[in-house]
């Protein structure tokens, strides 16, 4: 394992592990009002594509109803349809997002790399490959997500990922951190 591999790994385990302690009431609390405002599980686990393209289950907070097709929300004809009373929130705010800390610590996932694929994203996937972006391990945030999260399409997405393949660093990941933080708070690019 290369120096700067061992050290993001000890990076996303050790940021990972102090998330999931200090922001356990908040999760603790997103769990009650999901699990009080509409029927299903509180956490909705979706097949994603992972490094070398093996699927993993990813944790989200549920935002949808459970007779949503497993798509991208994108595709979908009318996303607002299918939210639940508080996920548009939870999705605006980014607060769905939470439980993959769990997949961070796992080590399925890192704080920064391309966002994981659904397993049916057959056109993103294809040209990861293509670019050598699967080689990489999915983040929770990424190059992709603060140049344009939702809004920008696949093949411009996959531009963006192999930039950070190609130039990808440490200080390039808290770079990258640090620009989620306000993306987040402006709740920019964000699709319902």
């Amino acid at each position: 394992m290369d120096e700067r591999v061992g050290m993001k790994r000890l990076f996303d385990i050790s940021c990972s592990l102090s998330a999931l302690v200090f922001l356990s009431l908040p999760m603790l609390i997103i769990a009650i009002l999901a699990k009080l405002t509409s029927p299903g599980p509180i956490l909705y686990w979706s097949d994603r594509v992972g490094v070398d393209n093996k699927i993993f289950k990813m944790p989200k907070f549920r935002t949808m109803r459970i007779d949503t097709p497993a798509v991208a929300t994108h595709l979908l004809k009318d996303p607002e349809a299918y939210l639940t009373p508080i996920g548009n929130f939870i999705r605006k705010t980014s607060l769905d997002e939470l439980p993959q800390f769990w997949s961070v610590f796992k080590g399925d996932m890192s704080f920064v790399g391309p966002r994981p694929a659904l397993f049916n994203q057959e056109d993103l996937i294809a040209l990861r490959m293509k670019k050598g972006v699967h080689k990489l391990i999915p983040g929770i945030t990424g190059w992709a997500q603060i140049n344009g999260r939702d809004d920008i399409p696949i093949p411009v997405k996959v531009e963006y990922d192999e930039y950070y393949l190609k130039n990808k660093s440490f200080f390039f990941d808290l770079k990258i951190l640090w620009n989620t933080f306000f993306k987040v708070i402006k709740k920019e690019g964000v699709a319902h």
